[in-house]
């Protein structure tokens, strides 16, 4: 049996890229009692809701997770959270900074209380490569955000909340993606490049979901879960979208990087390998934590980043994962 089989599942940011696929995926995976969309966006949910309206195990809830009282309600009666809201345009974060804050930093605070007092069992949050070494507000609050997830497991004591992260890299595909960027500049002949030097990891969105599915059968609490994924050069991406188009180097932006990390030498010292993912245990482990059995201990010295990866994509690859994109 499946963790999510028989449970009540509540998804946050339910009408995002992720949101929607991950409902869909579950409905079609797992013999769920019901799922519930918590959002923001009414449009959005009314969209989605006319989609699902012969499909009695969805529920659609207006709120957002800066509204502790409204979490309180929504999380009534779930069994397992998958916490996906959060702001994440990081030019549009820079200038509004104490927005991102209050969505992704305390949100997830709200959401930590919630689910402890509501008894929630399980709590899985989607966070990101910006999170490693910070050098923007984005990965800033992000890498906060997994701070006080760990934490979490620590502060619901003898409760029986658990809370885990996934961190993963650059979605294909998803809303607001360097991918869509390319398609809408295609006609143009041109597409704008930051430095021709830039690599990323890159994930489907059904890989995320498999690493989320992941998460939540195998947690104790307190873990960060990566998936192994590979990485490409931004410009071959941009050669494998448009390849009549030529190429501007527009110079790195502020808070950008080069490259990026999944997983740190410091992170290395207590995570393993398992399967097709790496399993980052918590330092403090002071609620009891059991050990994640089934991974082979790694290497002090490993460090996985998206220049010295050993998994790169190439053009055909990359052109198979995007072709039903549109």
């Amino acid at each position: 049996m499946s963790v999510f089989d028989g449970k009540q599942v509540l998804v946050t940011g339910g009408t995002g890229s992720f949101g929607k696929r991950f409902v869909a995926r579950l409905l079609k995976d797992h013999k769920i009692k019901r799922v519930t969309i918590f959002s923001r966006d009414e449009l959005k949910q009314s969209e989605l809701a006319e989609k699902y309206k012969d499909e009695k195990r969805v529920r659609f809830l207006l709120g957002d997770i800066r509204e502790q009282d409204r979490l309180q309600r929504a999380f009534h009666g779930i069994d397992i959270v998958i916490h996906a809201a959060a702001l994440k345009q990081v030019p549009t974060l820079e200038y509004n900074p104490f927005e991102a804050v209050k969505t992704n930093i305390i949100g997830a605070e709200n959401i930590i209380n919630a689910a402890i007092d509501q008894g929630v069992e399980r709590v899985v949050a989607l966070s990101t490569d910006k999170a490693v070494n910070p050098v923007n507000l984005y990965g800033a609050t992000k890498l906060c955000m997994e701070k006080l997830f760990i934490s979490g497991n620590s502060y619901a004591g003898g409760f029986k909340t658990r809370f885990s992260a996934v961190r993963y890299g650059n979605v294909l595909g998803s809303r607001g993606s360097v991918y869509h960027v390319f398609r809408q500049r295609k006609a143009s002949g041109e597409l704008p490049i930051t430095d021709e030097r830039m690599t990323r990891f890159w994930i489907t969105l059904d890989q995320g979901i498999d690493t989320v599915y992941f998460a939540a059968e195998n947690m104790s609490g307190g873990e960060v879960f990566v998936p192994k994924i590979p990485s490409m050069k931004v410009v071959d991406f941009a050669r494998a979208v448009a390849p009549e188009c030529k190429i501007k180097n527009m110079g790195i932006r502020p808070g950008e990087k080069l490259h990026e990390v999944l997983l740190t030498e410091e992170e290395a010292s207590r995570s393993v390998s398992a399967e097709k993912y790496f399993v980052i245990q918590p330092l403090a482990r002071g609620w009891g934590y059991e050990q994640f059995t089934g991974g082979e201990p790694m290497s002090e010295s490993f460090r996985y980043a998206s220049d010295t990866n050993t998994d790169w994509l190439t053009d055909e690859q990359m052109k198979i994962l995007t072709k039903d994109l549109g």
